[in-house]
Protein backbone atom coordinates (compact mmCIF):
# COMPACT_ATOMS: atom_id res chain seq x y z
CA UNK A 1 0.00 0.00 0.00
CA UNK A 2 1.47 3.35 -0.95
CA UNK A 3 1.04 6.57 0.97
CA UNK A 4 -1.85 7.81 -1.14
CA UNK A 5 -3.86 4.61 -0.53
CA UNK A 6 -3.12 4.78 3.18
CA UNK A 7 -4.38 8.36 3.57
CA UNK A 8 -7.35 7.68 1.34
CA UNK A 9 -8.42 4.71 3.45
CA UNK A 10 -7.99 6.68 6.68
CA UNK A 11 -10.12 9.57 5.52
CA UNK A 12 -12.80 7.41 3.93
CA UNK A 13 -13.31 5.42 7.14
CA UNK A 14 -13.80 8.63 9.11
CA UNK A 15 -16.36 9.95 6.68
CA UNK A 16 -18.51 6.82 6.78
CA UNK A 17 -21.67 7.29 8.79
CA UNK A 18 -21.94 5.33 11.98
CA UNK A 19 -24.55 2.58 11.73
CA UNK A 20 -27.59 3.21 13.88
CA UNK A 21 -27.87 0.81 16.78
CA UNK A 22 -31.46 -0.18 17.45
CA UNK A 23 -32.20 -1.35 20.97
CA UNK A 24 -35.21 -3.61 21.05
CA UNK A 25 -37.23 -4.27 24.18
CA UNK A 26 -36.25 -7.45 25.96
CA UNK A 27 -38.50 -10.50 25.59
CA UNK A 28 -38.15 -11.04 21.85
CA UNK A 29 -36.89 -14.09 20.03
CA UNK A 30 -36.59 -12.99 16.41
CA UNK A 31 -35.58 -9.58 15.04
CA UNK A 32 -37.57 -10.18 11.85
CA UNK A 33 -40.79 -10.46 13.83
CA UNK A 34 -40.65 -6.71 14.54
CA UNK A 35 -40.94 -5.80 10.88
CA UNK A 36 -43.48 -8.54 10.19
CA UNK A 37 -45.82 -8.18 13.15
CA UNK A 38 -45.32 -4.80 14.82
CA UNK A 39 -46.16 -2.79 11.75
CA UNK A 40 -49.74 -4.05 11.91
CA UNK A 41 -50.16 -3.35 15.62
CA UNK A 42 -52.33 -0.28 16.00
CA UNK A 43 -52.60 0.16 19.77
CA UNK A 44 -48.86 -0.12 20.58
CA UNK A 45 -49.52 -1.46 24.09
CA UNK A 46 -45.80 -2.05 24.63
CA UNK A 47 -45.37 1.73 24.60
CA UNK A 48 -48.48 2.42 26.64
CA UNK A 49 -47.68 -0.02 29.44
CA UNK A 50 -43.93 0.66 29.72
CA UNK A 51 -43.52 1.89 33.29
CA UNK A 52 -40.39 3.89 32.51
CA UNK A 53 -41.71 5.31 29.21
CA UNK A 54 -38.54 4.31 27.32
CA UNK A 55 -40.20 2.41 24.47
CA UNK A 56 -40.67 4.61 21.43
CA UNK A 57 -42.12 3.94 18.01
CA UNK A 58 -39.57 4.20 15.22
CA UNK A 59 -40.36 5.55 11.76
CA UNK A 60 -40.78 1.97 10.52
CA UNK A 61 -43.52 1.46 13.17
CA UNK A 62 -41.41 -0.90 15.29
CA UNK A 63 -40.65 -0.42 18.99
CA UNK A 64 -37.21 0.50 20.27
CA UNK A 65 -35.74 1.63 23.56
CA UNK A 66 -34.34 5.08 24.27
CA UNK A 67 -32.41 5.55 27.50
CA UNK A 68 -32.19 9.36 27.66
CA UNK A 69 -34.65 9.68 30.56
CA UNK A 70 -34.65 6.29 32.26
CA UNK A 71 -33.83 2.61 31.90
CA UNK A 72 -35.51 -0.77 31.65
CA UNK A 73 -36.71 -2.36 34.89
CA UNK A 74 -37.54 -5.66 33.14
CA UNK A 75 -41.06 -5.29 34.57
CA UNK A 76 -42.57 -7.65 31.95
CA UNK A 77 -45.39 -5.22 31.06
CA UNK A 78 -44.42 -4.87 27.39
CA UNK A 79 -44.41 -8.66 27.00
CA UNK A 80 -47.63 -9.18 28.94
CA UNK A 81 -49.53 -6.71 26.75
CA UNK A 82 -48.03 -7.55 23.32
CA UNK A 83 -51.00 -8.78 21.24
CA UNK A 84 -48.81 -10.14 18.44
CA UNK A 85 -46.55 -12.06 20.88
CA UNK A 86 -43.45 -10.50 19.36
CA UNK A 87 -42.50 -9.79 22.96
CA UNK A 88 -43.08 -12.84 25.10
CA UNK A 89 -42.30 -13.52 28.73
CA UNK A 90 -40.87 -16.92 27.72
CA UNK A 91 -38.09 -15.08 25.84
CA UNK A 92 -37.08 -12.88 28.78
CA UNK A 93 -33.39 -12.04 28.60
CA UNK A 94 -31.12 -9.08 29.19
CA UNK A 95 -31.11 -6.42 26.50
CA UNK A 96 -28.74 -7.63 23.81
CA UNK A 97 -26.44 -4.58 23.72
CA UNK A 98 -23.35 -3.57 25.65
CA UNK A 99 -22.37 -0.26 27.16
CA UNK A 100 -18.94 1.22 27.62
CA UNK A 101 -17.56 4.43 29.04
CA UNK A 102 -15.89 6.87 26.67
CA UNK A 103 -12.79 7.85 28.62
CA UNK A 104 -12.38 11.09 26.68
CA UNK A 105 -15.90 12.26 27.55
CA UNK A 106 -16.09 10.93 31.12
CA UNK A 107 -15.58 13.50 33.89
CA UNK A 108 -14.11 10.91 36.25
CA UNK A 109 -11.49 9.93 33.69
CA UNK A 110 -10.56 13.64 33.69
CA UNK A 111 -10.00 13.55 37.47
CA UNK A 112 -13.31 15.19 38.37
CA UNK A 113 -15.22 13.28 41.01
CA UNK A 114 -18.48 12.06 39.50
CA UNK A 115 -20.52 8.99 40.38
CA UNK A 116 -23.58 9.79 38.27
CA UNK A 117 -23.46 6.50 36.37
CA UNK A 118 -22.66 4.37 39.41
CA UNK A 119 -25.48 5.59 41.65
CA UNK A 120 -28.45 4.24 39.58
CA UNK A 121 -26.72 0.93 38.76
CA UNK A 122 -28.54 -1.68 40.83
CA UNK A 123 -26.15 -4.44 39.75
CA UNK A 124 -22.98 -2.59 40.83
CA UNK A 125 -21.69 -3.15 37.31
CA UNK A 126 -19.87 0.20 37.20
CA UNK A 127 -16.60 -0.19 39.00
CA UNK A 128 -14.11 2.53 39.86
CA UNK A 129 -10.37 2.25 40.21
CA UNK A 130 -10.06 4.35 43.37
CA UNK A 131 -12.39 7.31 43.04
CA UNK A 132 -11.64 7.83 39.36
CA UNK A 133 -11.49 5.73 36.21
CA UNK A 134 -14.86 3.96 36.00
CA UNK A 135 -15.45 0.93 33.80
CA UNK A 136 -18.45 -1.27 33.16
CA UNK A 137 -18.19 -4.89 34.22
CA UNK A 138 -20.08 -6.58 31.37
CA UNK A 139 -20.51 -9.76 33.39
CA UNK A 140 -22.65 -7.86 35.91
CA UNK A 141 -24.28 -5.38 33.52
CA UNK A 142 -27.88 -6.12 32.51
CA UNK A 143 -27.86 -3.38 29.85
CA UNK A 144 -30.81 -1.71 31.58
CA UNK A 145 -29.59 1.73 30.48
CA UNK A 146 -30.22 3.62 33.72
CA UNK A 147 -26.64 4.94 33.60
CA UNK A 148 -27.05 6.54 30.16
CA UNK A 149 -29.41 9.43 30.83
CA UNK A 150 -27.82 10.49 34.11
CA UNK A 151 -24.33 10.93 32.69
CA UNK A 152 -23.71 14.70 32.48
CA UNK A 153 -21.31 14.36 29.55
CA UNK A 154 -23.04 11.54 27.60
CA UNK A 155 -19.99 9.34 28.11
CA UNK A 156 -21.93 6.06 28.22
CA UNK A 157 -21.79 4.56 24.74
CA UNK A 158 -24.09 1.90 23.37
CA UNK A 159 -22.54 -0.79 21.19
CA UNK A 160 -23.39 -4.14 19.70
CA UNK A 161 -22.91 -7.07 22.06
CA UNK A 162 -19.35 -8.40 22.11
CA UNK A 163 -17.88 -5.69 19.85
Amino acid sequence: MDRRELFSSLFSSKSKEKKEIIVRPPYYCDEDSFSKECISCEDTPCITFCQEKIIVLRDDHTPALQFQNSGCTYCDECAIHCPKEVLSFENKANIDKDFEIDMLQCMSWSNTMCFSCKDPCLEDAIEFLGIFKPSINLEKCTSCGFCVGVCPTSAIILKEKGK
